[in-house]
């Protein structure tokens, strides 16, 4: 009877989990589609305690797009209390604080993004954003080397390391850097 009961409970646990990767793979070809409000009610429908850091990082998603930076911010701590290492929302969380004009705590956010992902050229960048914003010109211009290191072929990521070089006053290194900005500009049109 033991077994008979560790059986039925397998297979009860394999379907459910079945239907629940079904449900989230819905919900992402949802969201992908741009089908955002009924992506945003089917994940309403997984009861919280059942909710991957996936789901709660998608419906910050769709409240920051919304407007509604103070709910994504619920949503993107929700993700990282149940996956720490889940950098996408320590870096979604950073995106708002820095719309929230709070660069220390995008910082620290962004920091983190990059400890979980280290290859995250995006993470480095918006964190050399970040350390512009709160003055700290030197922090930034190592954040945007790791971030060309990674990606070279990101535009944004040489002008911007161009115009923190300017800011200390390396004018022959800006000057390279902007110069790499021109070409990929160039390429891209």
């Amino acid at each position: 009877m033991k077994k008979i009961l560790a059986v039925l409970t397998i297979l009860i646990l394999g379907i459910t989990s079945c239907m629940a990767d079904e449900l989230n793979d819905k919900i992402n070809i949802l969201y992908a589609e741009n089908n955002i409000k009924e992506a945003f009610n089917l994940l309403l429908t997984i009861p919280e305690e059942e909710r991957t850091a996936q789901n709660w990082l998608l419906m910050g998603n769709i409240l920051q797009d919304e407007g509604k930076t103070d709910d994504a911010a619920f949503m993107y701590n929700r993700a990282i209390s149940i996956d720490e290492k889940y950098y996408k929302a320590h870096y979604n969380l950073g995106n708002i604080y820095m719309l929230q004009d709070k660069p220390n705590l995008a910082i620290n956010s962004y920091k983190r993004a990059v400890k979980y992902n280290p290859d995250f050229a995006y993470g480095y960048y918006n964190l050399g954003c970040a350390y512009l914003k709160a003055g700290k010109i030197k922090s930034a211009k190592w954040e945007f080397y790791k971030a060309v290191d990674l990606n070279n072929q990101i535009a944004d990521f040489h002008y911007n390391l161009a115009y923190t070089l300017k800011k200390l006053n390396k004018e022959k290194q800006a000057k390279q850097y902007l110069d790499n900005y021109n070409k990929i500009i160039e390429r891209g049109q």
